[in-house]
């Protein structure tokens, strides 16, 4: 299983970005999607995540109300549309994905390589 993450960027604040991650590869199914964050310095931290059935969705109160995840199960992909960012945004950003290669595996997680956010002053 492969994801790749693009949208990152530098950006001022105030300003939006949008990440997008795809994943490929095999996959029989997918359940949790969503996106981590490390800064430098810092224990990287879960931002925002979405279950399967689009309707659960969890985001880290810095992050409320200026951030929306959104996911696409038939394409596999999970996108994270950040607005009024902020410079204490700046950090590697994560997609995650639990998933199962086949139906005999248990869902295993998966990460992207991480995509730079970075937010000026």
């Amino acid at each position: 299983v492969q994801l790749m993450e693009s949208g990152g960027g530098l950006v001022q604040a105030g300003g939006s970005l949008r990440l997008s991650c795809a994943a490929s590869g095999t996959i029989v199914s997918i359940n949790a999607m969503g996106w981590y964050r490390q800064a430098p310095g810092k224990q990287r931290e879960l931002v925002a995540s979405m279950a399967t059935n689009s309707t659960t969705t969890y985001y880290a109160d810095s992050v409320k109300g200026r951030f929306t995840i959104s996911r696409d199960n038939a394409k596999k992909t999970v996108d994270l549309q950040m607005n009024s960012l902020k410079p204490e945004d700046t950090a590697v950003y994560y997609c995650h994905v639990v998933g199962r290669r086949t139906w005999a595996n248990t869902p295993s997680p998966y990460w992207g390589q991480g995509t730079q956010v970075t937010v000026s002053s």
